[in-house]
């Protein structure tokens, strides 16, 4: 319950996005009190105006930063945006850190009529560092989809992704590659895996098993993590939909169809047909 306040579920929109507008602005706006001082004049007034928007924006920060925590623990380990998303977390924390031994060097210096050099260039460092941290922000959302449509994900979610290794010489005679056991996957219920350097969703549909590469094909959304109808997979940040039996496209914004992997039981084990050689990276990018 907390989580989902936390992430802004009630709002239908991520909360940490939105929070984090205001420290920014008032950061901004405590930097032009700062220069004013040296362009237009001493002036106390503009001093005090430069503390109380900084402590303005300390305080909005650190608010700031609790549900952005959440958002970041709630990213998959595997995810490519993990080490982006870590980035951007030590960016903001330090220039938490640093705005607030501002606020301490200013704080006995209030009678003042001119910001001494000092706090004016730790100032102008942390508008750097959030400066670098909102570029990285950007790239988690508009090219990892971190945070983008939480609230349309539906079904089980893979918490990590299950590697199988394919040496030469260890595709079965006919090409197969054994992934899991058959009693992994409930009904509606997917599987991310790594067959190979092919990064694929297994699901369950109808007592079937179909693969499609991981990736949807208008903004590498995770399809493990969609929501499945009529044997359609809906992607869930853009809505896309594919057939999961031929990788169709059925609905977009996305053009490209998937590709597809046969599938076969055995037994109790699945296997999975897979051409060695395209890389989870190669596959993004042809996608």
């Amino acid at each position: 319950m907390l989580k989902d306040f936390l992430q802004g579920r009630w709002l239908g929109h991520p909360l940490h996005p939105v929070l984090v507008h205001f420290p920014v602005g008032l950061w901004v706006l405590s930097l032009l009190f700062d220069l004013a001082t040296y362009a237009l004049g001493p002036a106390n007034w503009l001093v005090r105006g430069a503390f109380y928007a900084m402590a303005l924006g300390f305080v909005m920060a650190v608010g700031a930063a609790v549900p952005g925590l959440v958002d970041w623990a709630d990213i998959r380990a595997d995810h490519p945006g993990k080490k982006i998303a870590t980035y951007h977390m030590v960016l903001n924390v330090v220039a938490i850190v640093l705005y607030a031994l501002n606020l301490v060097l200013r704080r006995g210096d209030m009678a003042t009529t001119r910001t001494s050099i000092l706090p004016l260039v730790l100032s102008l460092i942390g508008i750097g560092l959030i400066s670098v941290s909102g570029y990285l922000g950007g790239m988690l959302v508009y090219d990892e989809g971190i945070a983008v449509g939480r609230h349309r994900r539906h079904t089980h979610t893979p918490r990590m992704t299950i590697r199988v290794p394919v040496p030469p010489g260890q595709h079965s005679a006919d090409g197969l590659v054994r992934v899991a056991s058959v009693d992994a996957l409930q009904e509606g219920e997917t599987l991310r895996a790594d067959v190979g350097g092919n990064v694929m969703t297994i699901v369950r549909l109808g007592g079937q098993f179909y693969a499609f590469q991981e990736f949807c094909t208008h903004r590498f959304g995770p399809l493990s993590e969609g929501s499945f109808h009529d044997h359609q997979v809906e992607c869930p940040w853009h809505r896309s939909c594919f057939d999961v039996r031929t990788g169709k496209v059925t609905q977009g914004p996305a053009r490209v169809d998937l590709k597809t992997y046969q599938v076969e039981v055995r037994g109790d084990d699945l296997m999975v047909r897979v051409e060695p050689g395209a890389g989870p990276e190669q596959q993004r990018r042809t996608a």
